[in-house]
């Protein structure tokens, strides 16, 4: 039988945090049903409340003539926008305002009510009961608003009668009103099209605070993005605007330049999964030889081909502050790599560059390395992922390790680098002083390239952080890492998954976990582990060991018998420090499952008293 599990051992999520929210008044009922062997923790930041902020996440609309459905994906097999927030819409019937407030003192307010759709033009009468309107008024200073997603609110509000119209319009200019008032404001997924922009976009123009405004997949197209022309340039404090999943194409992206071009505020923007093109990438180039505030653009998962990614780099050598580019999952080639070359090369500003899946080749590498080590700039983090890159691609980047003073993060995730491409990569790191995260993973890599790879780790005290996952290192290679592990390095994050290594494999790991002193993250996921493996693990997990804190053993065919020999060791060790512990998709029948819930209540209570101690 398979189970889902997540343990979080530094509270104890069913009592400690359901007791919080009731204590606050917050909850009425438990939030922790009986739901399996699923424990899901929900912790609320304190940083959460020092900003008014503003997150529609439920509103229930329900309207006649309705034709809701989530957006559809941009086409593409690489087309990876993910909607976290939008969900199927709301049923075809007559419009009930339902509006329910729970307001705890300082921590949340859960707020659903009945709103929408926004122009007069759509806007079709139709006769039937009146509804009554029962709203509260929004009055409710410093609080933190949340709506339910999926609305369809695209169709458009039907009227009863001319008074239910006016009811609803000042329900809409009450709900303006207290749009001005919020730093961060967050209706993704929320749908209300272009109608909608145009009324949320003027009460923006009167909101003097807000920094952050996300409208990512709310079906706005090209002629809606007109309602941000004179509310851009006039709001001088709004730093970062987020219009992703958002189909608004080349002459969107046209449109939002021309205002673009006159606000001095706007530090980060978000346009992925927008349907940009070539003619898009030229028009926001042109934006950026002018506009002196943009830091940060991200264009990931468009459709920018080499001509675009031409205009972009001809910027690069005007512009003087932007200073990380994302163009994931786009269609430069070895030409459009080139062509960044030749801007990166002349640009000063420029610090993150972001390129994963864009097919460079190993040429595409090659100019792109050349171009880099030409940068006067300090780069910092450079991401050429999935970019069919090879050993020959590997050289040129070991080279450009070797000469860079200020790279802290390389991801060379899914190319194709092999065990020669590895041991290039690993002479370079000898040499390098600065990286500090590695992501090698899905190279095809084997037991001889990631022994290299362990070897380097015994002199460089710099890296931190090491992706292998996907590479068929087996317990070979899982020997070398943990030969030098043991005592060598200053590794805090060690990704493993889906390496082969076995119960062999984890005996190795195990052995080191004894005695090393700065692991805190151990990813062992789908590595084929079983009972064998499990109860190596847990003969370690009884030796005290202040560095590890999360252990992931999900997708390992694990049974009850390794089940409970973890929960032993978890119990045995009461100066455990393993705060969270990953059993998903393992094959635990309910004697597995109450075995760790009573070492996770037992983790909990020690954690407690001491605690409680501490403060005594």
């Amino acid at each position: 039988m398979s189970s889902n599990s997540t343990l979080s051992l530094s509270s104890h999520p069913k009592i400690a945090f359901d007791s919080y929210l009731r204590k606050h008044g917050v909850l009425q009922t438990p939030i922790f049903g009986n739901c399996g062997y699923c424990t899901h923790l929900v912790l609320l930041s304190p940083s959460s409340r020092r900003r008014r902020c503003l997150k529609l996440t439920k509103l229930v609309t329900r309207a006649a003539a309705t034709d809701g459905g989530s957006i559809r994906g941009a086409a593409g097999t690489r087309r990876v926008y993910r909607q976290s927030q939008a969900a199927p819409s709301s049923s075809s019937l007559p419009v009930k305002e339902i509006v329910s407030f729970v307001v705890p003192a300082g921590v949340f307010v859960a707020i659903t009510f009945v709103l929408w759709k926004l122009v007069e033009k759509l806007l079709i009468p139709k006769s039937g009961k009146s509804s009554s309107m029962g709203e509260k008024s929004f009055s409710l200073p410093g609080i933190k608003w949340s709506f339910a997603p999926g609305t369809n609110l695209s169709s458009g509000l039907s009227f009863t009668d001319e008074r239910d119209r006016r009811e609803k319009k000042q329900k809409l200019s009450d709900f303006a009103k207290e749009l001005r008032a919020f730093s961060d404001v967050n209706m993704s997924g929320l749908k209300f099209g272009d109608d909608g922009l145009f009324f949320l976009a003027e009460s923006l123009g009167y909101n003097q605070v807000a920094e952050e405004v996300d409208f990512s997949a709310n079906d706005i197209t090209a002629a809606g993005l007109k309602a941000f022309d004179g509310v851009l340039q006039s709001n001088i404090v709004l730093k970062t605007l987020n219009l992703s999943g958002n189909r608004i194409g080349d002459e969107g992206a046209k449109c939002l330049c021309e205002i673009l071009v006159g606000n001095a505020s706007i530090q980060k923007l978000q346009l992925n999964s927008t349907d940009v093109g070539d003619e898009g990438a030229k028009a926001i180039a042109e934006m950026l030889k002018k506009n002196s505030s943009l830091r940060i653009l991200e264009l990931d998962n468009n459709m920018i081909d080499y001509s675009g990614f031409t205009s972009l780099a001809g910027a690069l050598l005007e512009n003087k502050t932007i200073q990380s580019l994302h163009l994931n999952g786009n269609y430069g080639g070895a030409l459009g790599a080139a062509a960044l070359a030749k801007g990166a090369e002349g640009n000063k500003s420029l610090r993150e560059l972001h390129l994963h899946g864009n097919a460079i080749g190993n040429e595409g590498v090659r100019a792109l390395m050349t171009g880099l080590s030409a940068h006067k700039g300090k780069f910092t983090l450079l991401d050429i992922g999935n970019n069919e890159i090879g050993a020959k691609g590997a050289f040129y980047v070991a080279e450009y390790i070797k000469k860079s003073k200020n790279l802290l993060w390389l991801n060379l995730y899914m190319n194709d680098i092999g065990d020669e491409g590895a041991e290039k990569i690993a002479d370079a790191l000898k040499e390098n002083r600065t990286i500090t995260t590695v992501d090698l993973g899905g190279n095809n890599i084997h037991a001889m390239g990631v022994t290299a790879i362990a070897q380097v780790l015994k002199d460089n005290l710099v890296i931190k952080s090491l992706e292998l996952g996907y590479n068929p290192i087996g317990p070979d290679g899982a020997k070398a890492l943990a030969e030098v592990l043991k005592f060598h390095g200053k590794i805090e994050i060690l990704k493993l998954g889906w390496c082969q290594i076995g119960p062999k494999g984890a005996e190795y790991i195990a052995d080191t976990l004894k005695y090393n002193t700065t692991i805190s993250t151990l990813d062992l996921r789908a590595n084929g582990l079983r009972d064998d493996g499990a109860a190596c693990l847990a003969r370690s997990l009884r030796v005290v060991n202040e560095a590890l804190t999360s252990l992931d053993l999900g997708f390992n065919e694990i049974r009850d018998k390794g089940a409970y020999a973890i929960a032993q060791a978890l119990k045995a060790n009461e100066d455990i420090t393993l705060t969270s512990l990953n059993l998903a998709s393992n094959f635990l029948t309910k004697y597995g499952q109450v075995a760790l819930t009573d070492a996770r209540d037992h983790v909990y209570e020690m954690n407690e008293k001491e605690r409680n101690y501490s403060k005594t």
